[in-house]
């Protein structure tokens, strides 16, 4: 599909207001059950049933592997079909499966009910990031970072949740969750019609205007990007209850508020100084100005700590709403697997990430873990450096 941009060289198309926080609401839901609630009940998951950390880290894979593998796929299915129910549906099976893991006997079910959440949230990102682009006009990057901050903000909430009630309820409250996955029907329903009308139409403008030409090289070197910057986040939010071991888990778990949370913010801010600075530059200097806080947080405590930890996550997580958009317009030619790539692939290998990490916090311990993904932020640096400017139309498609 082609990017709407394209389509409107003599004008501005508006922004959808009301599809682009719609949009933003049920990506804070997805997230907020998928990336930012399993990662921090792995700590509670643990102690229910008995695992050590190579096998806690197994829940983390399993959510993220299903959905990085699935995200890709479902959105090849969307650029060659697109099936605008599976916005409502992905997110309905994310929210569901993770609630039937409060009733689950043994890991095997764990992972299984784990596994739907992830399919669910696979199938949702490409639907709900395509959605985004088709409501986002012509500003794209204002578009995908509201979008990409309602998921980041899930993420946030995740944790504070787990902290204020879970903690105190028990594993089994999660079941509460299953009236807000039908809730979550009425939240995207009533946007589908004009969904479906709106994609019609784009499909009629993509046979009048050419699509441009796919970077794959540049694509693969964003991916890798992205893969360094989602295992630094997920470690940090996976090991901070275990590292930070003298705090109880409903403190840990506040910090990975703090963390994510400034990411949040940093999602928006960085969204809107692309349009002025660059999606490169941008990337390469996020990354860069992580590094310092990544190296120094074993060294800091008490509010230094946390103030270390705000400025790290608005650092590391400035740049997730720009890769989104600096990859569909790496391929212009397939906007579903872009954003399946961006969102899915690339953030879901941070589960593959964090079971890696796992087996070296048994053999080495916790703190060796810190010390490898306070460096993840400058290789990531240093990769953004050879990707193609998006300031020259002749080096990437716009």
């Amino acid at each position: 599909m082609e990017p709407v941009s394209q389509t409107l060289m003599k004008g501005e198309e508006p922004l959808y207001r009301r599809g682009i926080f719609t949009f933003s609401g049920a990506h804070f839901l997805n997230d907020l059950v998928t990336t930012g609630m399993v990662p921090a009940l792995v700590v509670l998951y643990k102690h229910a049933l008995d695992l050590n950390y190579t096998q806690s880290t197994l829940i983390v894979l399993m959510s993220y592997l299903t959905s990085s593998v699935s995200q890709p796929l479902f959105g090849l299915f969307a650029d060659r079909k697109p099936k605008v129910w599976l916005f409502s549906a992905g997110l309905f099976c994310s929210i569901i499966g993770l609630a039937l893991t409060a009733i689950a006997p043994s890991l095997p079910w764990l992972l299984l009910f784990i596994s739907i959440s992830g399919l669910g949230s696979g199938a949702f990102h490409p639907e709900a990031s395509r959605a985004t682009h088709l409501a986002s006009g012509t500003k794209k990057g204002l578009a995908q970072a509201i979008f990409q901050v309602g998921g980041n903000s899930g993420q946030a909430f995740g944790p504070l949740i787990i902290s204020i009630f879970i903690i105190h309820s028990g594993i089994h409250s999660l079941i509460w969750l299953i009236p807000v996955a039908f809730l979550s029907l009425i939240l995207t329903g009533q946007i589908l019609p004009w969904l479906g009308g709106k994609l019609k139409a784009t499909k009629v403008n993509t046979k009048k205007v050419g699509k441009g030409t796919n970077n794959y090289l540049g694509a693969s070197l964003l991916s890798c990007v992205i893969i360094l910057r989602s295992w630094c986040q997920i470690g940090v939010v996976v090991f901070l209850p275990f590292y930070l071991h003298n705090l109880s888990v409903q403190q840990s778990e506040i910090l990975s508020f703090v963390f994510v949370g400034a990411g949040a913010l940093g999602t928006f801010v960085g969204g809107i100084l692309s349009d002025k600075v660059g999606m490169k530059r941008l990337l390469v200097s996020s990354m860069l100005l992580a590094t310092p806080f990544a190296l120094i947080f074993p060294y800091v405590h008490g509010v230094l700590s946390v103030l270390d930890l705000l400025l790290f996550g608005f650092c590391v997580l400035s740049s997730f709403s720009v890769s989104v958009v600096y990859m569909q317009r790496m391929l212009p030619e397939n906007i579903g697997l872009a954003s399946g790539l961006s969102i899915g692939f690339g953030v879901g290998a941070g589960g593959i990430g964090s079971v890696f990490m796992g087996g070296i916090s048994d053999i080495f311990g916790v703190a060796t873990v810190f010390t490898i993904l306070s460096l993840l932020p400058l290789a990531g640096s240093l990769i953004s450096v050879f990707l193609p400017s998006d300031r020259l139309d002749k080096k990437l498609p716009v």
